[in-house]
């Protein structure tokens, strides 16, 4: 397997944003993603770093011939897939900026993005944020960060805004936070591998004490689900999913709340528990098939279950730093349900294609 090694001699000793790319077969889309940050207003002031989960496709060669003359710029080869989570920690710890800025690799920044984003931050006085995240071909919009939760703990539909504000889950796709923090908090939890860890590292910024905000101002393009679902290029023109996929978000989002809610809101894990069993069940029907039900819901409590005692550390942890409690968290709590928004696009596109991998 190719081994990158780091691409030039830094310029800046310590950079004011690293860049991080966490890459996995992103040979489709990374060149977009390189030339837009080349591009950036500060680029002068950046450092890229391109971790690779191991692409069988040779992105990070692609990679490191793209980034050959940047100034601060390496790729990491981690010879394995660690997950978006650990694959993301690893490299973040080697990263001098006094912000990161989690990036995935099937977007593209508008030219001032990046400035834009960190020093309306900075002005907020918060300690992370997300760009506008329109869609990957065109300015329709997509996501502006989650303003909170629902009834069964799972992050609230996104909405536009024009100003700079407050909002609970700032966009796992293009997530800034100040590097200091990110540490604080330990970063991405390895146990999630991937799915929900936006989520779970924002309930644990804000209980903490810090607070997050969208930028409705830097804007970005943003594909999504490029790996889960391919067809259509730049534009999404069918609704994918894989039981991987279900198992990853199910488990993770059960796991969040038994980790983060102080007491009270422990009760909307038993609400998501009981909502997720009836749409497990819905689902086998729909698609006539228990190996779904089995694979993506059933198998998920089951290694919920064996994550217990990393739920008591995590807990102890978090209580050590905790600044809010969950009567303060209930701000955040919001009427409209997260499936909302997944019940248009059934409408939209119909049933859900489903595969196993």
């Amino acid at each position: 397997m190719f081994q990158p090694e780091k691409v030039t001699t830094p310029l800046h000793p310590e950079p004011w944003v690293s860049v991080i790319i966490l890459n996995y077969n992103g040979a489709a889309w990374l060149e977009c993603c390189l030339r837009s940050l080349r591009a950036q207003t500060i680029f002068d002031q950046i450092e890229v770093i391109v971790a690779d989960n191991a692409s069988p496709d040779n992105s990070d060669r692609l990679a490191a011939d793209l980034m050959r003359d940047w100034p601060n710029a390496c790729v990491v080869q981690h010879g394995e897939n660690l997950g978006f989570c650990e694959g993301n920690n690893r490299a973040a710890a080697q990263a001098r900026g006094k912000w990161l800025f989690f990036l995935n690799n099937d977007v593209w920044l508008e030219s001032d993005c990046l400035e834009t984003l960190v020093r309306e931050t900075e002005a907020a006085n918060a300690q992370a944020a997300c760009p506008l995240v329109m869609d990957y071909d065109s300015q329709a919009f997509q996501s502006l960060g989650a303003a909170g939760f629902d009834l069964f703990g799972l992050a609230s539909t996104r909405k536009f805004h024009q100003q700079t504000r407050r909002v609970f889950m700032p966009e796992g796709c293009a997530y800034l936070i100040r590097a200091d923090v990110f540490r604080n908090l330990r970063g991405f939890d390895a146990e999630f591998f991937m799915f929900s860890d936006e989520y779970d590292l924002s309930w644990r910024l804000w209980v903490a004490g810090y607070a997050a905000v969208a930028v409705p101002s830097a804007k970005m393009h943003h594909r999504g689900a490029a790996q889960v679902n391919p067809a259509g290029g730049g534009t999404v023109v069918e609704f994918r999913t894989s039981d991987r996929k279900r198992f990853y978000a199910n488990r993770n989002g059960l796991l969040l709340l038994l980790k983060n809610a102080q007491g009270p809101l422990l009760v909307l894990a038993g609400m998501q528990l009981l909502y997720l069993l009836v749409e497990g069940l819905l689902w086998a029907l729909l698609l006539r098939r228990w190996s779904f039900f089995r694979r993506a819901y059933w198998e998920a409590g089951i290694d919920l279950w064996r994550l217990r005692a990393h739920i008591r550390a995590e807990r102890r942890y978090l209580g050590a730093l905790r600044a809010r409690g969950d009567l303060w968290m209930l701000r955040f709590l919001r009427l409209r349900l997260n499936r909302w928004d997944e019940m248009l696009r059934i409408r939209r596109m119909g049933l859900p294609r489903v595969t196993g991998g």
